[in-house]
C-alpha cells in the first residue's frame, strides 16, 4: 500500500489545543502528516514564522507523533501539496461560519489539482469555540490561557504580549 501524505496548513498564530486535536487525529489517518506553517504577511501575524514553527514543535514533542513533520511554505497551497506528494489537505471545521470559506477553498484546490482531496475534521467538542484570534485577545488582556494552549505557547504569548491586565 502506497504511503499517504497529508498537509495540515495554517497560520498557527499561535497553535492552540484545537489545532493539536486535529493533528493527533489526522496523524492516525495518514502515514505522514506535514503541519505546514504559512508565510502570510497579509494576516499580520503576532509571531514570526520561525517562532510559530518552534511553538508547534515544542507543543507536539511530548506527544511522540513520529509521522508528523513541521515545515513552512510560501507558495500556493496546492502547489506545495503536490511538491510533497500529498494526496490530501486536512482542514478543521469548528462551526458553520467556517464552512463557506473552507468549502470555496476546497473546490478551488480541486479545480487546480484534482488528485489532492480536502478532508474536513471536526475538532473535539471542547475546542469548537477556540481560535488563535480568541487566544491572543484573552492573553492580551491578561486572561488565563493555560487550558487553551500548551505551556510553551502560553509562555511565548506572555513574553510577546506582557503578562499584565489591560484596562
Amino acid at each position: 500500500m502506497k504511503e499517504k501524505t497529508a498537509i495540515y496548513p495554517g497560520t498557527f498564530d499561535p497553535i492552540t489545543r484545537g489545532h493539536i486535536d486535529i493533528i493527533q487525529r489526522a496523524a492516525k489517518i495518514f502515514h505522514r502528516l506535514i503541519v505546514a506553517v504559512a508565510h502570510n504577511p497579509g494576516k499580520e501575524p503576532l509571531f514570526s514564522v520561525e517562532e510559530r514553527v518552534d511553538m508547534i514543535r515544542q507543543s507536539l514533542s511530548p506527544l511522540g507523533l513520529k509521522n508528523v513533520e513541521v515545515e513552512t511554505f510560501s507558495s500556493l497551497l496546492i502547489a506545495y501539496a503536490k511538491s510533497k506528494g500529498a494526496t490530501a489537505i486536512v482542514r478543521g471545521l469548528r462551526a458553520v461560519s467556517d464552512f463557506e470559506y473552507e468549502f470555496q477553498m476546497a473546490l478551488m484546490n480541486r479545480k487546480l489539482e484534482d488528485s489532492v482531496e480536502t478532508l474536513f475534521l471536526m475538532p473535539s467538542e471542547q475546542y469548537t469555540y477556540l481560535s488563535s484570534r480568541i487566544v491572543k485577545e484573552i492573553a492580551y488582556y491578561g486572561g488565563d490561557i493555560e487550558c487553551l494552549v500548551t505551556p510553551p505557547v502560553a509562555r511565548m504569548l506572555r513574553e510577546k504580549l506582557g503578562a499584565r491586565n489591560r484596562e
